[in-house]
């Protein structure tokens, strides 16, 4: 840890473009399997992959497990850990919204978070699990 900064331990984790596109597709996208993340519009090289997921399950943000149906696979969640960031990444999407146009953000989310965004914020956590 480089300082007893909160904002500095964040970005411990969070401090390059690849991590927190990883925990938005498992938030928001529904993908949890490696050839599901490499086939995210951004393009995230293998070798950045291999090395984020193994980051943030070393964190404590993600978990793997055998996938049953194919005992070659991993499957990949976001613990308790992870999830808690389902406010940050809200919040993130609705700056981002505010400040630059033709972003893929639904009229639908952005309606929903002016309407009750905490009550969004619980239905996303509770379709994590």
């Amino acid at each position: 840890m480089r300082s007893d900064c909160p904002v500095s331990y964040a970005l411990d984790f969070f401090g390059d473009k690849w991590t927190l596109l990883i925990i938005r597709d498992l938030m928001f996208e529904d993908k949890h399997f490696y050839k599901d993340f490499l086939g995210s519009k951004e393009g995230m090289a293998t070798n950045i992959l291999s090395d984020r997921l193994k980051k943030l399950e070393s964190a404590g943000l993600i978990e793997s497990k055998v996938y049953e149906k194919l005992k070659t696979k991993k499957e990949y969640n976001l613990t308790q850990k992870g999830k808690d960031l389902v406010p940050v990444l809200v919040e993130i999407m609705l700056w981002s919204a505010k400040y630059k146009e033709g972003l893929a953000v639904t009229q639908r989310f952005l309606d929903r978070a002016k309407v009750d965004k905490e009550q969004m914020i619980a239905d996303i956590m509770k379709r994590l699990g």
